[in-house]
């Protein structure tokens, strides 16, 4: 950030008074610019043992699968947000359930939140963002053309839970694919 959206003028990045981190602070009208997490939302929605999964028909990672989700907006809760996204990428009709994992990726500055989403139907089709949306068990997922490692993670916690017969809520942090901490899958940007 270089200049001040609310005057136009140059930013200087200094700690504010009364603050312990550098921020993009404008000496001319005082506006201090916080730059903080955003917020990831989607669902896992499921049917019988089955997940329905996203073809991703935009970058980041066109063409790999992955579970609804998107950006949080303005005005909305997780839950509202969840349930845009799943019909927005997946035009899937689902009954919101428990969260069920949130996961930090503090090295792009996000929080990826998944709800677990029964599907009402099957009746469902890929919207603007999405090739196809196809139904899978956990044999059928193709494990090596998922998009995120947060989706990966996820949907190995949803089949873990499954086999157990009682779903959990799941936190964890993501980690760049390069560090020695790293796990998951290693496709992708997260």
């Amino acid at each position: 950030m270089n200049y001040c959206s609310h005057c136009g003028h140059a930013l200087t990045l200094r700690i504010p008074e009364g603050d312990n981190r550098p921020r993009h602070c404008c000496n001319q009208c005082g506006t201090i610019h916080y730059a903080n997490p955003k917020l990831v939302l989607g669902t896992l929605p499921y049917l019988d043992g089955r997940v329905l999964l996203c073809r991703r028909a935009i970058e980041p990672r066109h063409g790999f699968w992955t579970l609804p989700g998107g950006f949080m907006e303005n005005g909305e809760t997780l839950a509202e947000g969840a349930l845009r996204e799943t019909d927005e990428e997946a035009g899937a009709r689902v009954e919101i359930g428990p969260l069920f994992s949130v996961l930090d990726v503090v090295h792009v500055q996000q929080v990826h939140v998944f709800y677990l989403a029964k599907l009402v139907n099957l009746d469902f089709a890929p919207g603007p963002e999405s090739l196809e949306v196809r139904m899978f068990s956990e044999s059928d997922i193709p494990w090596d053309d998922i998009a995120f490692r947060t989706t990966a993670m996820t949907l190995r916690a949803f089949f873990d839970d499954l086999r157990v017969g009682r779903f959990g809520l799941h936190t964890g942090r993501v980690h760049p694919a390069h560090a020695p901490h790293a796990h998951g899958s290693t496709h992708g940007p997260l």
